[in-house]
C-alpha cells in the first residue's frame, strides 16, 4: 500500500531521469523508468512486469501521460532490457564489482551483520543496499548466494574458534568426558533433560548439572557480549544431535558448539532450579494444610450463636462461682458443645497456625531440609533494594552456619529477624527460655525459605546467571534515558505527563457525564441503590444460526466428502510453501528438497493431530520412523513453526474476497483451553477450575477464526501476560487495536498497559454487577446522580504524574521485547505495592471506568464482546477434532516437544481454515448461492467447519494429487 507523500518521495521523476528517455522509442519509456526507480529502491533490477508494485507502476506512466499497457510488450531479458539495465547503472556512477568489492563485502557481512543474528536470507536481502551504498553492481544471483554462504561459514568458524579459545586444557577435557558418559561426570544426556517433577530429587540432580557446568569455568562474559539470537541458533544444532553425533565435528568446531549449548543451559538450569524451589517451598505449606484439613473435618462440627452462647456461659459462671462445672456451665453448654467448639477455634486461630508449622516442620525436617545447603551453594542472591536486604542477610547467616546441629540458637544482632520471620510465626519460631530470647533453628530455615520464595516470584530478589530471574533491571531498555523521546513517540505517547493526565481526566468526565445523562433511557441497566451487586445488566439473547449456513455446510461436504485432514495439510503448503521455512539447524540438508517436503508434511500432521511419528511412518509413501524422527530433530523447531503459521494466516488475509467476509478486521479475541499432559515436568500443574494435571493453551483468534498466535502456559500462569504477549508478539501483518478477554485477562494493570501500547482492552467482566466507578476528582457531589450508588473514591492524578516515566519505560520494555511480558507483570502484583505498581494501578482504575462507561451504556458493545469471545470457544472446540491422539493428552515431559506439538495443531488448524475459505468462496462466487446469502449469513459465517473433514484412517499422502479447488477462488 503506497500514499501520496511516498509515491512522491520514492517514484517520482527527475529532470535528468526523463532525459535518458530522449534516445529511446516511446513503447520503451515506462519499462525504462520502471526499471530506473525500481532500482533506486531496492538494489535489483526487475524481472518481470509483476515485480513492480501496481500503484507505483500507475503513478509513473501518469507522469509520461502514456497507459500502462505498453509495458506488457517489453523483453525484460532481451538485448533491449540489457543494454537498459547497463544505462541505468552507468547513470550514478555505478562500477562493476571487483575481487577487492567483494571481499569488502564478505569482510561486512561477518564484522556487521552477521554478529547481531541475521541469517542467509537477511544477508542476502541487506546486500542490494550494501552494493547500492557503495556504487558497486550487485553480483548475480548464485554469485551473490555464493558469497553470502561462504562468508556466513568464516563467520561460524571465527565463532567457534573464538569460543574453543577461551576454554582451558581441563574444562575441554571434562567436556570430552561428559560426550563419552564416563562414570562420575554428568553426561551429556542428563544436561540436556529437563527438570523432572517436583521434589527433592530433581533439586539435588538439577544442582549436579549446574556444578559440572560451573567447574568448566566458561567465559560467562564472553558469551554474555553475543547476540542471544546467535547463541540460540547454535544451542538448538547442539540439541538436536546426539552425544556421538557431536563428537563427529572438527576439535574446534566440537568445543565452540559445546561450550556455546552449556552457557545457554546453564540459564535455563538455574531457571528451572528456582522454579522446583518456589514450587516445593508451596507444596510444603499446601500439604500441610491440606493435611491437617482433612483431619479437623473429619470430627469437625460448626458451633452457631457463639456469642450468645459465651455470654450465657459467663452469666451462669458469674451466678454460682463456686459451682462445679458440670452443674453450672453443662446445663448452658453440653460437653458435646463445648468440645465443637474447641475444635473450632483450633481450625481459625492462632492454634491452627501452630499445628500447620508443626506438620510443616515434620516435613521439612525429615526429608527437604537436604535441599536447602545445595540451593545456597548452587545459586548467588541478590537484590537491588535495601527493603529485602535482611533475607539476603538470613540466606548469608545460613551459609555459614549450616554445619551446625544445634536445635536452638541464642538470638542475638546478627541473626535477621524483621522482614524475614512474618508476625503469625514469631511465637513459634523465637521462644523464651527462661528470660533468654532463643530462635528455633528449623522453624527459622522454614521462614527464610518462605520469604525467599516470595520475593522471587516478584523478581525483587534476583539469581545471578539466571535467564527468567535475573536482574529485573536488565528487562529494561538500556538505553531508555538516551532515547527518550523515540521512544515515547514509538508507543504514541506525550512526553509530559501533566497533558497526557489532562487527556485522560477529560475523557473520564465525557464518559461518566454521557452515561448518568443516558441511563434512564437505558432499558437494558438498572443501577441498585442497596447491596453488595449494584449493577444490573439484562443478559443477552441467543441468536438462532442462519439457515443457509447450514445448507452451505451441506454443499460443501457434498463437492469434497471426507477430505483427508493430511490432504488439507498438504494442499495449504502447495498453495503458500510454507515448508521453505523448515531448514536444517545443522552444516547441509541431505534429502533433496521435495522429499524433504513430504516428510515435514508428515511429521507437522502426526504431532499436529497428537497420534505421533510412529502412526504416520511405513503406510504406501514408505517413509520409515527413523527418517521421520531424523527430521524432526533437525528442520522443525520453534521458530520454523511460528514463521509458519504467520505465513498461512497472511496467506488467508490476502485470500479473502471483501465481499463475503467484509473489510479487513483489526480486533482479535484470547482465551486459554485446558489439556492433558504428563506431570514429571514443571510445565504441568493441577488445574483449580477444571480440575486434573494439565497445560494450558492460550489462543489469538480474530473475528473469522484465524488464530494469529498460540501460547502453551502452566495452568497457574497469568492470562494477562500471555494476552500481552499475543498482541505484541504475533507474527501476521494484523494490526490488533481491539482485544475482547474473559474476566481472568484483565486487570487493572491490564488496562493500564493496554493504553500505554496503543490497543483497545474490551473484557467480559463476569462480576459486573459488583464493579465500582472512580470520580475524576475535579467534580462536584450531585454531578453524576444516576451514577451515585456504583461511584467510589477519586483518582489519584499526581501519583500517575510522578510515576509516568516509569511506566513509559516498562511499556516500552514490553513492546521491545527486552524481556518476557510474564517476567515484567510478575513485579507488579498485590504483595508488591512499592514503585510504579501503584502509579500502574491508578491509571487501570481510570482506563476501566471510561471502559465500564461504555459496556453499561451500550448493549452493541456487549455484544461485539460477546461474538468476539464465542469465536476463540468455536476455535477451542475444532482442536478437540483435531487433537485426538492419545486421547488427546500431550503425552511428553519434554518442554520443548510440548511447545512444538502445541505449534503444530495450531499450524495443522490454521491451513484448514485456509483451505476452508477457499472452498467457501469457491461455493459463494456462484451467483446462485451468493443471491441466497443475507446479511445474518454473513454475519455468522466461519471458515472454521470440519463436517467434511476426516482426520482418521490410513495416513497417506500423495504428491501428485490436489484438491479440486479452483485457482481462481
Amino acid at each position: 500500500m503506497w500514499n501520496l507523500d511516498e509515491l512522491a518521495e520514492h517514484w517520482s521523476l527527475k529532470f535528468e531521469e526523463t532525459q535518458l528517455l530522449k534516445t529511446k522509442p516511446t513503447r520503451n519509456h515506462l519499462a525504462f523508468v520502471a526499471q530506473l526507480k525500481y532500482y533506486q529502491n531496492t538494489g535489483r533490477f526487475p524481472l518481470a512486469t509483476n515485480d513492480i508494485p501496481e500503484t507505483p507502476l500507475h503513478y509513473l506512466a501518469d507522469q509520461l501521460e502514456i497507459t500502462v499497457d505498453q509495458i506488457h510488450e517489453y523483453d525484460w531479458l532481451g538485448r533491449s532490457g540489457t543494454r537498459h539495465r547497463k544505462e541505468i547503472l552507468e547513470f550514478p556512477g555505478i562500477r562493476r564489482v571487483s575481487a577487492a568489492d567483494k571481499s569488502a563485502f564478505s569482510d561486512w557481512l561477518i564484522d556487521n551483520l552477521y554478529p547481531h543474528g541475521a541469517d542467509i536470507e537477511d544477508a542476502i536481502e541487506s546486500a542490494f543496499e550494501w552494493f547500492q551504498k557503495h556504487k558497486v553492481e550487485c553480483p548475480a544471483g548464485k554469485e551473490l548466494d555464493r558469497l553470502v554462504r561462504s562468508a556466513y561459514q568464516q563467520f561460524e568458524l571465527n565463532l567457534y574458534e573464538h569460543f574453543a579459545n577461551c576454554l582451558s586444557v581441563e574444562s575441554k577435557i571434562l567436556m570430552g568426558q561428559s560426550l563419552d558418559g564416563v562414570e562420575g561426570v554428568v553426561n551429556f544426556s542428563d544436561i540436556k533433560a529437563d527438570p523432572g517433577r517436583v521434589g527433592l530429587d530433581s533439586v539435588l540432580k538439577e544442582v549436579e548439572k549446574i556444578s559440572f557446568i560451573r567447574s568448566l569455568h566458561l567465559p560467562v562474559e564472553t558469551f554474555s557480549s553475543f547476540n542471544t539470537k546467535v547463541l540460540q541458533r547454535y544451542r538448538q544444532r547442539v540439541n538436536s544431535e546426539s552425544a556421538w553425533e557431536v563428537k563427529q565435528h572438527p576439535e574446534t568446531i566440537r568445543y565452540g558448539l559445546f561450550a556455546i549449548f552449556l552457557y545457554w543451559r546453564q540459564r535455563e538450569i538455574i531457571d528451572g532450579l528456582i522454579e522446583l524451589f518456589i514450587q516445593i517451598v508451596h507444596r510444603l505449606s499446601a500439604r500441610a494444610e491440606r493435611k491437617l484439613v482433612k483431619t479437623l473435618l473429619s470430627d469437625f462440627q460448626k458451633v452457631h450463636g457463639k456469642t450468645t452462647l459465651l455470654f450465657r456461659i459467663a452469666e451462669a459462671a458469674l451466678d454460682n462461682p463456686n459451682g462445679l462445672v458440670k452443674e453450672v456451665v453443662y446445663p448452658v453448654a453440653g460437653e458435646d458443645t463445648l468440645k465443637s467448639l474447641l475444635k473450632e477455634y483450633k481450625s481459625s486461630g492462632p492454634a491452627y497456625q501452630q499445628q500447620v508449622h508443626k506438620i510443616l516442620r515434620s516435613s521439612y525436617s525429615n526429608h527437604y531440609r537436604r535441599m536447602l545447603p545445595k540451593i545456597l551453594e548452587a545459586l548467588t542472591f541478590c537484590s537491588n533494594n535495601t527493603q529485602h536486604r535482611p533475607v539476603l542477610d538470613a540466606l548469608d547467616w545460613l551459609k555459614h552456619n549450616q554445619t551446625s546441629n544445634q536445635r536452638y540458637i541464642t538470638l542475638d544482632d546478627t541473626i535477621p529477624v524483621d522482614g524475614v520471620i512474618q508476625p503469625k510465626w514469631r511465637d513459634i519460631v523465637i521462644e523464651d527460655n527462661q528470660g533468654e530470647k532463643r530462635i528455633n533453628r528449623i522453624n527459622y530455615e522454614i521462614c527464610v525459605l518462605q520469604a525467599l520464595r516470595k520475593r522471587l516470584r516478584c523478581k525483587e530478589i534476583w539469581v545471578v546467571d539466571a535467564d527468567r530471574y535475573r536482574n529485573p533491571d536488565d528487562d529494561l531498555p538500556l538505553d531508555f534515558d538516551a532515547n527518550r523521546e523515540n521512544y515515547y513517540q514509538d508507543l504514541g505517547q506525550t512526553t509530559d505527563a501533566t497533558a497526557f493526565v489532562e487527556q485522560l481526566r477529560s475523557e473520564m468526565s465525557s464518559a461518566l457525564e454521557l452515561l448518568n445523562r443516558e441511563m434512564p433511557k437505558n432499558r437494558k441497566v438498572r443501577i441498585l441503590s442497596q447491596g453488595k451487586n449494584r449493577i444490573s445488566i439484562t443478559p443477552l439473547a441467543p441468536q438462532q444460526e442462519p439457515m443457509n449456513l447450514a445448507y452451505l455446510k451441506r454443499e460443501i461436504t457434498g463437492r469434497w466428502p471426507m477430505t483427508s485432514l493430511l490432504d488439507v495439510l498438504k494442499e495449504a503448503d502447495l498453495r503458500i510453501g510454507f515448508s521453505d521455512h523448515f531448514k536444517t539447524v545443522a552444516d547441509r540438508e541431505n534429502p533433496d528438497r521435495q522429499s524433504l517436503q513430504q516428510r515435514i508434511l508428515l511429521c507437522l500432521y502426526g504431532m499436529g493431530t497428537n497420534t505421533g511419528l510412529k502412526r504416520v511412518s511405513g503406510s504406501r509413501h514408505g517413509i520409515s520412523y527413523k527418517e521421520l524422527l531424523n527430521v524432526r530433530r533437525r528442520f522443525i523447531h520453534k521458530a520454523a513453526l511460528r514463521n509458519a503459521i504467520g505465513q498461512v494466516a497472511n496467506a488467508i488475509f490476502t485470500a479473502r474476497n471483501p465481499s463475503i467476509w467484509g473489510e479487513g478486521t483489526t480486533s482479535c479475541a484470547s482465551d486459554s483451553k485446558k489439556f492433558g499432559s504428563w506431570d514429571q515436568n514443571l510445565m504441568t500443574e493441577w488445574h483449580i477450575r477444571y480440575g486434573g494435571r494439565g497445560v494450558m493453551i492460550y489462543w489469538h483468534v480474530e473475528k473469522k477464526s484465524t488464530c494469529i498466535y498460540s501460547q502453551l502456559k502452566r495452568c497457574s500462569s497469568s492470562e494477562v501476560a500471555a494476552m500481552i504477549e499475543g498482541v505484541l508478539r504475533h507474527c501476521t501483518d494484523m494490526e490488533i487495536d481491539r482485544q475482547y478477554v474473559d474476566s481472568h485477562g484483565q486487570s487493572e494493570v491490564a488496562f493500564a498497559f493496554s493504553h500505554l501500547l496503543g490497543f483497545d482492552l474490551l473484557p467480559r467482566l463476569k462480576a459486573i454487577a459488583s464493579q465500582k466507578l472512580y470520580r475524576p476528582g475535579d467534580d462536584k457531589p450531585g454531578d453524576y446522580p444516576n451514577l451515585e450508588p456504583i461511584l467510589t473514591r477519586p483518582i489519584n492524578w499526581e501519583l500517575i504524574i510522578q510515576q509516568y516515566d516509569e511506566m513509559i519505560k516498562y511499556a516500552t520494555a514490553l513492546k521491545q521485547g527486552t524481556a518476557d511480558p510474564e517476567a515484567i507483570l510478575r513485579r507488579f502484583t498485590r504483595n508488591n505495592i512499592q514503585h510504579p505498581y501503584k502509579a500502574l494501578a491508578e491509571l487501570g482504575k481510570v482506563i476501566k471506568t471510561i471502559f465500564l462507561c461504555r459496556y453499561i451504556g451500550s448493549e452493541e458493545l456487549r455484544q461485539e464482546i460477546h461474538e468476539g469471545l464465542n469465536v476463540v470457544e468455536n476455535w477451542n472446540s475444532a482442536n478437540v477434532f483435531i487433537f485426538y491422539g492419545k486421547g488427546g493428552e500431550v503425552a511428553t515431559n519434554r518442554l520443548e516437544d510440548q511447545e512444538l506439538s502445541v505449534l503444530a495443531l495450531h499450524l495443522l488448524q490454521i491451513s484448514l481454515v485456509y483451505v476452508n475459505t477457499l472452498m467457501i468462496q469457491q461455493v459463494l462466487n456462484e451467483p446462485n448461492w451468493l443471491s441466497r446469502m443475507k446479511l445474518e449469513d454473513f454475519r455468522a459465517l466461519t471458515p472454521l467447519i470440519y463436517a467434511h473433514v476426516n482426520p482418521y484412517g490410513l495416513f497417506e499422502l500423495d504428491m501428485n494429487t490436489r484438491l479440486p479447488i479452483e485457482v481462481a477462488a
